[in-house]
């Protein structure tokens, strides 16, 4: 049984995902390098699709859940910097910004943009101290993590009593013709962008197992549930757009 099998993991079991790793420890190895290929061209990337909506989403959703001036943020999954960006100015010159990653390549996209504390690890393992932070966020990878129970009780270990976390995620469209819609975007007209804008050759083949894990990730109900094992209250998810959901807890 493969880690995406698991009850606790972040994709289901599915044919799709098996071109591209079979259990855990492979699943690390091949995701830690598709990112690394495609750091170089990722930002560009995202620009041409916006599946993350924009810097104006992001930034409105870490200020509409709480993140302010002054607070400790820790972004996970950071990448290149995209939410770590909208946190920052969002906690201002008093705040502190710590951003965490499995991927050295993307982490040193990230440096380039920002003067941030950068920390190479997995959302299931972070090495912080007990109650360290403010707020931990999330963008766009949550189907990237192998358990979501070590996962989020890491998350509730590192804030601090009345912490927030706040995940963004892409989802499937309801209707069929929206999941429609989601694949022929991201496996016709992402790829046809790619080529005329001469996009990184790389961040096509991690573009296309987005699409894939977009396709196979969990139902929200599944994701809330594993939050409030991890000890968190308040939880909830809303969505934008019928395809960006933001799940939010807070630690008591």
């Amino acid at each position: 049984m493969t880690e995406a099998a698991t009850p606790t993991a972040a994709m289901k079991a599915d044919p799709r995902l098996e071109s591209y790793f079979a259990g855990e420890e492979e699943r690390r190895t091949v995701t830690r390098a598709m990112f690394d290929q495609a750091a170089g061209g990722y930002d560009k990337a995202e620009r041409i699709t916006a599946l993350g909506s924009g810097a104006w989403y992001r930034r409105d959703v870490l200020r509409r859940n709480g993140l302010r001036r002054g607070m400790t943020l820790l972004d996970v999954a950071a990448g290149t910097g995209l939410v770590a960006s909208a946190g920052q100015q969002l906690i201002g010159p008093e705040g502190r910004l710590l951003a965490l990653d499995p991927s050295p390549g993307m982490l040193a996209e990230l440096r380039k943009k920002l003067d941030v504390e950068t920390i190479e690890a997995y959302a299931e393992s972070i090495p912080l101290p007990d109650k360290y932070v403010d707020f931990v966020s999330m963008g766009y990878a949550l189907r990237h993590v192998g358990d979501l129970d070590l996962a989020f009780g890491e998350y509730q270990r590192v804030l601090r009593p009345g912490g927030r976390v706040c995940i963004m995620e892409i989802s499937r469209p309801a209707s069929r013709l929206g999941q429609f819609l989601l694949r022929a975007y991201i496996g016709v007209v992402v790829p046809f962008l790619a080529r005329l804008t001469g996009s990184h050759a790389d961040v096509k083949l991690l573009w296309q197992y987005y699409g894939d894990t977009i396709e196979v990730a969990l139902e929200s109900e599944h994701i809330l549930d594993a939050m409030r094992r991890a000890g968190f209250v308040d939880v909830e998810c809303s969505i934008t757009f019928g395809v960006f959901r933001e799940y939010l807890g807070r630690k008591p």
